[in-house]
């Protein structure tokens, strides 16, 4: 098991605690980066010199120093894959662009670097991200913990913590190790853990995690796990292997690189070695040869892929969707199944009231018991409590001030309002044994989904409040567009109860339900479908759902409310939180791949018809350039049509089309 404080494949010693943000040292740190830029700058100031009309000597300098900036890492990169007898597309890109150079097409040349270079970095930066996402995920768990012991307390990092200790854990500090409630009771927020979106009762003989944040009661915890191998450092252990396994997706041309590269190179040096064998002149060979590598190269191919993914990636960008690389456009156009997380992705992530019950012979009516509970709710901290006068304030009830205010950890509170003394708690500490009709009425709003919270004044049972988490505006309209643009109904992946999925299942159209998943359950879960032969992806937004990020064919996370690990794990996030952005992007990838690969054809059927020509007739180099270089325009206009928005208009329109 991975220990918790150290991250394989970064640091051969234990990571050192510091603050999340101090773990990033900037997208200029990657050298990667600056040398993309560099590349990039100097080929901008190369083609504005160019078209001033300045001296070809000035403008032969900024690309040539492009050429150096952007194409060493790849050359040398290209080098290294020789020693080991392989011949990788990147050797090939500069090779290409040193011939194009060669025959004055210098400007072409730099291009290719510059989209080579621009490529290298967008992955080394997708990287770094990821890393330092893994690394803040460490921050959850509390350096420090207070233990108990015969002598009192004391503070030891939560690493020396061992099986069968207890700590004490004040109100509003984080739990710093797995273990068992054995005094004290509170409510714990542990939505990074299991997503459930109201803090969780504690009691003795409950169950905590490291991580998870303690509401205003004090526990005593006994420790049930080592911190190597809390769920915490699973999750941190599960990121980091589902990245590390999960197969290298790449696109078209990057799979046939090899073979295409081995062939053309062995073509042009028979082109070169034969004639002179048989005779030829030195220089008609040569140009001959020369004419060949420039007709053969894949600067159209590499451009008939990055164009219509790029320009799709930059629309969607434009409409709040940030999809991290052309490899991840490429995916979403194979996606043939969409699963969802519950809190924070199909719903607001936050309580709301959702009915008033008064119960017979309260004498009063259902304003009035808001109001009351409102009032004593007015100076609670947990989310239930905040949710009643939320729901008192948008009626329109006038705020009544409350006194002798009370709250009890993992219960709930008490109040004087107006002379009356009320109380808001769960039914499990307010319910007795002749409370049948509220017991009834209880397990009704239980089974369907809701949390029940019981209101007494004056001793006497007054009513019951529904509260649930609210379903997201579209989130149905989106459910059924991409039932009809996969051809498979999506399925609710989530670590709430039953009940509460089933209800929000229903309402949004989802029949397929898994539910009280912790994180590794919904990593296997998604293993599971994709085994089947389904391409996943899996919409999320908290650190529980990070695993199954890393391990679905596409990640997609919820940018407003998604965990820092969610959204640097993810492959695309929804910026605006808009569900209805997910069908879109992927009837928006979709178009992108069919454009690829009508570019494909074009790049191709232009190289076969030149190389033909240079093989079997006399291809006069000039033609052969404009040849080669009109079919790289043809295929780069083509894919720049998906920068209009009317292409992101016409993917929404696809993706709600029943």
């Amino acid at each position: 098991m991975t220990d918790v404080r150290t991250i394989p494949g970064t640091e051969a010693g234990p990571v050192s605690p510091r603050p999340g943000s101090a773990w990033r040292a900037g997208t200029w740190s990657l050298p990667e980066v600056r040398w993309a830029a560099a590349a990039t700058a100097l080929f901008t100031a190369g083609g504005l010199a160019q078209l001033a009309a300045a001296p070809s000597w000035l403008w032969w300098t900024l690309y040539l120093a492009c050429y150096t900036a952007g194409g060493w890492e790849p050359a040398l990169s290209g080098l290294r894959a020789l020693r080991d007898k392989t011949l990788d597309v990147d050797l090939l890109m500069v090779v290409a662009a040193i011939g194009a150079a060669a025959i004055g097409q210098v400007f072409d040349g730099a291009l290719l670097i510059v989209i080579f270079a621009t490529s290298g970095a967008l992955e080394a930066l997708a990287t770094k991200r990821t890393e330092d996402a893994v690394r803040d995920l460490l921050d959850l768990a509390p350096e420090q913990a207070t233990r108990l012991s015969r002598s009192g307390e004391e503070r030891v990092a939560t690493a020396e913590l061992a099986v069968g200790e207890v700590i004490l854990v004040r109100p509003g500090e984080r739990i710093g190790a797995d273990g068992q409630v054995i005094d004290g009771s509170s409510a714990v927020d542990q939505a990074g853990i299991t997503g459930e979106s109201v803090p969780a009762d504690k009691s003795t003989g409950d169950e905590v995690f490291a991580g998870t944040l303690n509401g205003t009661g004090v526990l005593r915890v006994r420790v049930i796990r080592p911190a190597a191998e809390t769920v915490i450092a699973r999750i941190v252990a599960m990121v980091q292997q589902a990245g590390a396994t999960k197969a290298r997706t790449q696109l078209f041309i990057e799979k046939v690189e090899q073979r295409y590269s081995v062939a053309m190179v062995a073509a042009t040096v028979a082109l070169f070695v034969l004639p002179l064998a048989w005779g030829v002149p030195l220089q008609e060979t040569l140009l001959r040869a020369m004419t060949f590598m420039i007709v053969a190269s894949p600067c159209a191919v590499v451009l008939a892929t990055m164009p219509p993914l790029l320009a799709a990636i930059a629309n969607a960008g434009r409409h709040g969707v940030l999809v991290k690389s052309a490899v991840v456009m490429e995916q979403l156009g194979t996606v043939t199944r969409v699963a969802f997380d519950k809190t924070g992705t199909l719903t607001e992530g936050r309580p709301h009231l959702a009915s008033v019950h008064v119960l017979p012979g309260a004498g009063l009516d259902e304003q009035r018991l808001l109001a009351l509970a409102a009032a004593a709710e007015q100076g609670s901290e947990h989310p239930l409590g905040r949710a009643v006068a939320a729901a008192a304030r948008a009626a329109g009830l006038p705020p009544t001030r409350a006194d002798e205010f009370d709250s009890q950890p993992g219960r709930g509170v008490r109040a004087r309002v107006d002379g009356h003394r009320v109380e808001v708690a769960s039914p499990a500490h307010l319910l007795g044994d002749g409370d049948e009709a509220a017991a009834r009425l209880v397990a009704v709003l239980h089974e369907d989904g809701h949390t029940a919270v019981v209101v007494r004044v004056d001793g006497a049972l007054t009513g019951v409040l529904a509260l649930a988490d609210r379903m997201r505006p579209g989130a149905d309209e989106t459910v059924t567009g991409l039932t009809a643009l996969t051809g498979t109904a999506p399925v609710l992946l989530t670590g709430d109860n039953p009940r509460a999925a089933r209800r929000l299942a229903a309402q949004a159209g989802i029949g397929d339900v898994r539910a009280d998943l912790l994180p590794e359950h919904k990593m296997t879960a998604v293993r599971e479908l994709q085994q089947r032969g389904e391409r996943v992806a899996l919409v999320g937004d908290g650190v529980n759902d990070a695993p199954a990020l890393a391990t679905a064919h596409v990640g997609i996370a919820m940018g407003r409310a998604g965990s820092d690990l969610a959204l640097d794990t993810a492959d695309v996030v929804i910026t605006r939180d808009e569900l209805a952005a997910v069908p879109a992007v992927i009837a928006l990838a979709r178009r992108a791949r069919r454009l690829v690969i009508a570019n494909l054809v074009i790049a191709f059927t232009f190289i076969t018809v030149l190389v033909a020509w240079d093989l079997f007739g006399e291809l006069p180099l000039p033609l052969g350039v404009a040849g080669h270089e009109g079919s790289t325009v043809i295929v780069g206009l083509n894919g720049l049509r998906l920068l209009r928005g009317a292409a992101w208009r016409r993917a929404a329109s696809t993706a709600s089309r029943p």
